[in-house]
């Protein structure tokens, strides 16, 4: 049975999940991540840790149903997110020197965990 704070939070991540993988894809923007420099790649781990320990703060519900997606994301956002900080540099030369099948398949994995956030939230919810 989904919280009402699940949904909320679910209904807030699912779909930022899905628009960002969207828009981020090879086949959309083949050459987003060849120019990128540490700076921005700190930047943008900033805005992922801060929102992952937001998720994480508010949501810290482990349970065997969807509700853990968005407790999972919550920590993920916030792993990465100091990954990104700490080690910007590292970050920026791996994800130039990895392939557009290697993005392709990350971020399939993401919109799919993203969708099902996405149509739990905004779904009728049981009664």
């Amino acid at each position: 049975m989904s919280t009402p704070n699940s949904r909320r939070i679910g209904g807030l991540v699912g779909p930022t999940i899905v628009a960002m993988v969207a828009s981020e894809f090879p086949l959309v923007q083949p050459h987003l991540y060849d120019a990128q420099i540490p700076p921005v790649v700190y930047l943008s781990g900033t805005l992922m840790f801060v929102g992952g320990l937001a998720i994480v703060r508010a949501h810290n519900h482990w349970a065997a149903d969807w509700t853990v997606l968005v407790t999972l994301s919550g920590w993920f956002f916030l792993a990465v997110g100091l990954f990104r900080m700490f080690a910007a540099g590292a970050y920026q030369r791996g994800s130039a020197n990895a392939g557009a099948t290697v993005f392709m398949v990350l971020e399939g994995i993401l919109l799919v965990l993203g969708l099902v956030m996405t149509v739990k939230a905004y779904g009728r919810s049981a009664v």
